[in-house]
């Protein structure tokens, strides 16, 4: 029997935890991050104003909101970017949600989206769900890493 294992990554990004506006590094502005996650998010993103409500969401104090993002940095550039929130719940609905995650397009396939997963199961405590389309590469990633599928999302929009 083989056991999956994970690949060693091939760079080592520092990790940042930003709980708050002022929690940026000094050269990446909120309008940064969220450009970074536009593009590189590609045809799995949502519009400008969707990921400024999620942050928005992330950086609340009010009771039962929160969370936090993370930005992978490699030479002082941004390479990845997470949007994770807390749900204030927990049992029926999880503890956490993954908003968002991208990896520059450039630096995908060396570690980065493990290492930005792995910084968050460290920060979370209790469970975690994202959503992910069927034909996302990234899936296999998630799954990799112990995300299994339990509901198919269905959304009715008005």
């Amino acid at each position: 029997m083989q056991i999956a294992t994970e690949p060693t990554p091939s760079v080592t990004p520092t990790i940042l935890t930003i709980r708050s506006e002022d929690g940026f590094p000094r050269d990446i502005s909120r309008a940064d991050f969220i450009d970074f996650l536009v593009t590189h998010l590609d045809c799995y993103g949502d519009p400008p104003e969707d990921i400024s409500a999620a942050i928005d969401y992330a950086f609340s104090t009010a009771e039962g909101k929160g969370g936090f993002l993370l930005a992978a940095m490699m030479d002082g550039e941004l390479a990845g970017a997470m949007v994770v929130i807390d749900t204030g719940m927990g049992s029926f609905i999880p503890e956490h949600i993954l908003v968002y995650v991208a990896v520059d397009a450039a630096q995908r396939g060396h570690g980065i989206g493990t290492q930005l997963m792995n910084a968050m199961r460290e920060t979370c405590h209790g469970d975690v769900a994202l959503h992910v389309e069927y034909d996302n590469p990234a899936r296999r990633l998630y799954e990799r890493l112990g995300f299994t599928t339990k509901y198919a999302e269905m959304r009715l929009h008005r």
